[in-house]
């Protein structure tokens, strides 16, 4: 019941935000774009590119994210309905764009003309202030990423923020990540890359290449001849393998000797 509630919450601020548009043709470069979009871009395009923000029109939109975030929103931007209708699109998808402080949540249409398919639109919601935390970092310094606060994911047609202190852990596989509570799991688009650099690092240990937990909801270390691994406090009660670097700290942090 909670959780409805906050996510009704959360869906009525989400309807008052103002979203980012942009127009792409055919080859997704943008052929025009609001203000929002403007002022979000404008920067990631200056910052990764060195682009002025009235050099925006013509830019392929795949250049203003990491690299590592391509393939993702090529994916979304051309893809097509298995039953050739032009007109439905792939849900929304979270993702950092090149720049160190935005987390959005991206929805991408195609738009057909007299002619068929003419290019796509593409909104976006800027989700960075009701996920992350400010940065305290002076303006003068290289900024850092923002810290998560909370987990954008896409569920039963909605948006739904999950609180970081509820997640016990995370399980990478290429450019998703499920995300486990005690009670549910959770499917998100977000790498563990994208995901680790944001968490804090005293609580959210990447303990394997595939694993990301929280040292809060350990149960207990459980040592096998070849290998440790980490029993956590999900209803699963699932163990995680700890690689052989990571053990030390994950040792120290325990306070085991």
């Amino acid at each position: 019941m909670q959780e409805t509630q906050r996510s009704e919450t959360f869906q009525h601020r989400l309807e008052q935000f103002n979203p980012g548009m942009v127009w792409l043709d055919l080859s997704n470069r943008i052929t025009a774009l609001n203000d929002i979009a403007m002022q979000i871009l404008g920067p990631a395009a200056e910052q990764s590119l060195g682009v002025k923000k009235n050099g925006l029109l013509g830019l392929n939109v795949l250049q203003l994210h990491p690299e590592r975030s391509r393939n993702k929103l090529s994916f979304i931007l051309d893809s097509q309905d298995p039953v050739g209708c032009p007109l439905k699109s792939p849900p929304p998808v979270a993702m950092m764009i090149n720049i160190p402080d935005k987390v959005l949540m991206i929805k991408a249409s195609k738009m057909v003309g007299a002619g068929g398919i003419t290019g796509t639109c593409m909104v976006f919601y800027d989700l960075t202030d009701v996920t992350t935390v400010p940065s305290s970092v002076n303006s003068a310094q290289p900024v850092p990423p923002r810290r998560l606060y909370k987990i954008p994911v896409y569920r039963k047609n909605r948006v739904v923020l999950i609180d970081l202190n509820e997640i016990i852990r995370f399980q990478g596989d290429g450019h998703y990540t499920t995300i486990t509570t005690k009670d549910d799991r959770f499917l998100s688009n977000l790498s563990l890359t994208d995901l680790e650099s944001r968490l804090d690092p005293e609580i959210y240990i990447r303990v394997h290449r595939s694993h990301i937990i929280s040292i809060q909801h350990i149960v207990e270390l459980v040592r096998n001849k070849d290998s440790v691994s980490l029993t956590m406090v999900d209803n699963e009660q699932s163990l995680i393998p700890v690689s052989r670097s990571k053990v030390p700290q994950i040792k120290d942090l325990l306070g085991i000797v």
